[in-house]
């Protein structure tokens, strides 16, 4: 065989075997989401209790946010319906973590509890694992809620509902990334559970106020140290009239985001001492 045919052939190798290990994750991937449902619509109820909680709750702020609008037509160039998008792409991208990565809030409690021991003796990636071995409930109300929202403000055609999933998607992975990243802080301080989610809760509370109204020191932080700034601002710079700049900036913190978390996750891992804890996954 040629050395040209040699170079094809272990081409075409990697490449299969690189098609099959996707094939695999995907698949297992399927299998967690599938099984975090079933689980979830054991008890109907309480899934209806619990998603329908959320939706009712996520519209009665919107209740306040109609009376204010009526009074004020704008708020720092904001109209209403550029707050109700920002609500649905929060309330959004949120659920999207939640529902399909719903481990990502708890990580520092499993870090600091030794709750890693099932994950790390998996043959699986271990944060990926980690991450879609839960779904929750109430955050399907969340994505409910932004899929309404959408219905009624948004640009009802095929590039409005592009747009709109790009903006869920960028969300999402500020999101996740943070929850990720605050997380970690375990592996190096300790329980840092109550720490973590003041944070995290932090980042979500600013990403439901129109960014403008923040001036100075306050803006520069929406967008570094709580970058809630890169998703309350997409109803502005994406769903209304298309910043280009500012999205390609918002896409690419989102992923170096999400990246750099990872990094500090799997970094944190040497540090991880084991809790001695029994159990087992399939």
């Amino acid at each position: 065989m040629s050395t040209e045919g040699k170079v094809a052939s272990v081409e075409k190798a990697g490449i299969s075997f690189f098609m099959e290990k996707v094939a695999r994750l995907s698949s297992f991937l399927r299998t967690c989401w599938k099984l975090n449902l079933m689980g979830a619509m054991e008890f109907r109820f309480s899934f209806l209790l619990s998603a329908g909680t959320m939706l009712i709750n996520n519209t009665v702020w919107l209740f306040f946010w109609w009376i204010y609008f009526n009074r004020f037509q704008i708020v720092n160039g904001w109209e209403m319906s550029d707050v109700m998008m920002m609500w649905a792409v929060s309330a959004g991208g949120f659920g999207l973590m939640a529902v399909f990565f719903g481990n990502a809030t708890r990580l520092s409690g499993m870090i600091s509890t030794g709750e890693l021991d099932v994950y790390l003796s998996q043959p699986k990636p271990v944060l990926l694992h980690i991450l879609v071995s839960r779904m929750s409930i109430s955050a399907v109300g969340d994505l409910l809620f932004a899929l309404i929202v959408f219905v009624i403000f948004g640009e009802a055609n095929l590039g409005g509902l592009a747009k709109f999933t790009l903006a869920l998607l960028i969300g999402m992975a500020v999101f996740l990334g943070m929850a990720i990243l605050l997380g970690t802080l375990a592996f190096y301080f300790g329980n840092t559970e109550g720490l973590s989610g003041q944070l995290f809760n932090s980042l979500v509370s600013f990403t439901i106020y129109p960014t403008d109204i923040f001036r100075g020191v306050g803006r520069i932080l929406l967008f570094t140290v709580i970058p809630a700034g890169f998703i309350s601002y997409l109803p502005i710079k994406l769903l209304k009239s298309v910043d280009l700049t500012f999205v390609l900036s918002a896409t690419g913190f989102s992923v170096g985001l999400l990246v750099f978390s990872v990094w500090c996750f799997y970094r944190g891992v040497r540090r991880y001492t084991s809790g001695n804890m029994t159990g087992l996954r399939m």
